[in-house]
């Protein structure tokens, strides 16, 4: 039961954030329908062998602050083959540092105030889209806004899956009065090859921005949720098979995938039963019920397109907020670096784009330079 809650929060909670983020780097409708299902097969086989072998509770995830950061790099005019391209990138980039153990080091120089910074400042537009959305498609957006607020207050686990729910209930009522139909073989969950193509603009506008995103927010957090619950994580064997697993997932529209940070501690906590020694039989079932989820991809994505424009949005921004609070919260919380981490947070937010690279390389960069050059010369 501790595996099948795992897998219902974690797919439900951030699907819609995952299907805005494709579309955003150029992917059809199809193309990211096959990117949800092959991030779901990835992370339920990884998450089935990790805690089968190492008998831990160990799960994984896709990366839902990836996901937020490929929407945000939606005025980066890419082809979807050269954002598949900078995917697979992530995949390698992310094996190889549990392979190479200078790249993890090297990873661990940055600070992470200034990676919580860039990714706040990714999550700032997404996270205004609910009440944007309010100003625009009041009828669809408020009744899921209540949702989210009633299972706040009732039962904050719930809270952005029940509005989830509601969006999709509202996309179908809108399909329905609209009199669209879908055929059943449209239906059926697909997977659809994308020949890579590589640029060095892909490279430093996703790939650098996404791996390290995905490091800094998902898998080093993912690791202190398994240590609060004195469970030691096999790093090299997790990135190994993440990394291996993100590049798999990427020729079919994947992003990446990674450690879970805030579900694992729903496998790995006392709901998983008092034996310590059986928690990673959750772990295992979550990878079988995400691979259940996964089936129903295409027919989501079927609703979340038939949904009143804006509506996806507005539920994937609920759905960070969270996440934004948190990111700011860690990015801010340090006096001495306060100054890099607000520039790399602006930047970010702000939407630039420059020399065909987004904001999140140039915010991560800005950020480097302000603590090098001045921070760090005042502490």
């Amino acid at each position: 039961m501790a595996g099948l809650v795992t897998a219902l929060v974690g797919y439900t909670s951030s699907f819609a954030v995952v299907l805005t983020g494709l579309k955003a780097v150029g992917a059809t409708d199809a193309q990211a329908a096959s990117g949800l299902f092959a991030l779901t097969i990835a992370l339920a086989i990884c998450a089935v062998g990790l805690a089968w072998f190492t008998k831990r509770p160990i799960t994984t995830a896709w990366s839902t602050p990836g996901a937020a950061l490929l929407a945000g790099a939606a005025a980066v005019n890419f082809g979807w083959d050269q954002a598949v391209g900078a995917f697979l990138m992530t995949g390698v980039l992310i094996a190889a540092t549990g392979a190479i153990p200078w790249l993890g080091r090297l990873l661990a120089a940055i600070p992470v105030s200034l990676a919580q910074a860039m990714l706040a400042g990714v999550l700032l537009k997404l996270c205004l889209a609910p009440f944007v959305a309010l100003s625009t498609i009041p009828l669809y957006v408020a009744p899921v806004i209540v949702v989210w607020l009633v299972f706040l207050r009732l039962s904050p686990r719930w809270a952005v899956p029940a509005a989830m729910a509601a969006a999709l209930g509202i996309a179908g009522f809108s399909m329905g009065q609209a009199g669209g139909t879908a055929v059943m073989g449209e239906l059926l969950p697909t997977l659809q090859f994308t020949a890579p193509a590589f640029s060095l603009e892909a490279f430093m506008a996703i790939t650098l921005p996404l791996f390290v995103v995905t490091m800094a927010s998902q898998n080093v957090p993912g690791v202190a949720v398994l240590a609060s619950f004195n469970y030691q994580t096999p790093w090299r064997a997790s990135m190994l098979s993440t990394g291996i697993g993100s590049a798999a997932a990427a020729v079919f529209g994947g992003h990446a995938i990674n450690l879970a940070a805030i579900s694992a501690a729903l496998a790995a906590g006392d709901e998983a039963g008092e034996d310590r020694s059986r928690r990673w039989i959750a772990a295992v079932s979550s990878g079988g019920f995400y691979i259940v989820l996964g089936l129903a991809s295409a027919a989501i994505t079927a609703l979340a397109t038939a949904s009143p424009e804006g509506l996806l949005e507005a539920a994937a921004g609920l759905a960070l907020l969270g996440t934004l609070g948190a990111s700011a919260s860690s990015a801010l919380s340090d006096p001495t670096s306060r100054m890099s981490s607000l520039v790399a947070f602006l930047i970010a937010g702000s939407g630039l784009s420059f020399a065909g690279i987004g904001g999140a390389f140039w915010a991560l960069l800005a950020g480097l330079a302000l603590r090098l050059l001045i921070e760090r010369k005042r502490h």
